[in-house]
């Protein structure tokens, strides 16, 4: 049996949307944010997503994991983007030196140095901003959407049956593998197996783990074929399918949709005018200048 995300019917902005209309925004919100590096306009992105998730409807419980890796994950990666520079030579050929940190050690003749400058700097900020509006997005939508939406939606969004149902299939995969993962782990406790208590090398702790991988991936494998037979035995792909229940536009869905094509549009009108490119505020430069 599939199970769900952890979807509730909620009074909320995003779910008081047709659905497809909501995937067709996003999808122009990723596409604006990836047109910008201007932190003054990835802040104005940044804000519409904050609205979005203050006004879902989710409690911060309910998505404390998620909120917890993806931030921390942005966060590492922006630390270390900061750190060492990498990517922002692309957008960037002079740095302005703001200070510099040697340490009071070498190790093997090389002395650790960190050096800060407005360019780096401000390409870290606009990393962060950037990569979290996104996540922040992102993050709502198997919370908000309906499961048994799924192959609706990507079905009205103008795909083939084979691939909406694929889609509502994979969509479901991940908590359904994490079920199982979770009753396999109980049930190899109850007979005495310690996950806890792995120990050694890299390898060894992979053939430890064979009593939860094996059951779990043939589950997995089983599963698909029990699926696979019962689409078959239905005669899915011989002709058009039915759905169940249908998805209509409302008024309000046709103004977001305009709303997220406009922004598009104008998005990227600015990026080929030569707007919203890498910014560094003056008063960085100004202390680069000072330094």
């Amino acid at each position: 049996m599939l199970v769900t995300w952890r979807y509730k019917p909620r009074k909320s902005l995003i779910q008081s949307f047709d659905p497809r209309a909501w995937i067709i925004f996003f999808a122009c919100y990723i596409a604006c944010t990836v047109l910008f590096w201007d932190l003054r306009y990835l802040l104005v992105l940044f804000a519409m997503a904050m609205v979005v998730v203050f006004t879902s409807g989710i409690r911060f419980s309910e998505m404390r994991r998620a909120w917890l890796f993806i931030g921390g994950f942005v966060v590492f990666f922006s630390f270390l983007t900061f750190l060492t520079g990498r990517g922002g030579i692309e957008l960037y050929t002079e740095e302005h030196l703001i200070t510099r940190w040697e340490a009071g050690f070498t190790l093997l003749g090389w002395r650790p140095t960190l050096t800060v400058t407005a360019e780096k700097t401000m390409y870290a900020v606009s990393m962060l901003v950037r990569v979290f509006s996104l996540a922040s997005m992102t993050i709502l939508i198997p919370y908000s959407l309906n499961p048994a939406h799924y192959g609706i939606i990507f079905k009205g969004l103008g795909l083939p049956d084979k691939v909406a149902y694929g889609m509502d299939l994979t969509m479901r995969f991940i908590p359904s593998f994490g079920r199982d993962f979770m009753l396999t782990r109980d049930a190899q406790r109850a007979r005495g197996y310690e996950l806890e208590k792995l120990s050694g090398g890299l390898v060894a702790q992979v053939r430890k783990l064979a009593p939860l991988i094996v059951p779990v991936t043939i589950h997995a494998i089983v599963s698909s074929e029990d699926i696979i037979d019962a689409m078959d035995l239905r005669a899915f792909g011989v002709g058009p399918r039915t759905w169940l229940e249908e998805l209509h536009y409302r008024t309000r869905d046709r103004l977001l949709i305009g709303f997220g094509v406009v922004m598009l549009l104008t998005s990227i009108a600015l990026s080929l005018f030569g707007m919203g490119k890498f910014w560094v505020p003056q008063f960085l430069l100004q202390l680069a200048a000072a330094g």
